[in-house]
């Protein structure tokens, strides 16, 4: 009995995992016009903590934005406190949009407090290979 169990539990598994997508299948639905942001905020010495904790409810704000595509809060392991954001939104309106939200506007306020420096923008372009 344990033996039939164990085998439909691998065949189910199986079917999940193979139903799964594979790598890479997601950015096929990055359009060319997506806008893409690289932001860098580093934390005032002793304000890590902090920062870190009133960053990290970002996460699930912007990734319930319909118009955000990708959204990746990064902190430096060997700095702790260098957090880089990588954020892709549908386009730049989309972005405009998103730092008019009253959690970035609030989180924007927080910042001379906790951050040296304020946030470092930069502003990309996605490069696709036509190849």
């Amino acid at each position: 009995m344990m033996r039939i169990i164990l085998m439909a539990l691998l065949l189910v598994s199986a079917r999940s995992f193979a139903a799964a997508p594979g790598p890479g299948r997601g950015y096929a639905q990055i359009a060319p016009e997506a806008f893409s942001v690289v932001a860098e905020v580093y934390a005032k010495p002793g304000k890590e903590a902090e920062l870190r904790a009133i960053t990290l409810p970002l996460i699930g704000l912007v990734r319930s934005d319909p118009k955000n595509l990708v959204y990746f809060l990064q902190e430096d392991r060997a700095a702790p406190g260098h957090f880089v954001f990588y954020e892709v939104f549908a386009n730049e309106e989309a972005f405009e949009a998103h730092n008019n939200m009253p959690y970035v506007k609030a989180w924007l306020a927080k910042l001379p407090q906790l951050a040296a420096g304020g946030v470092k923008v930069t502003r990309m372009r996605i490069l696709a290979d036509t190849h």
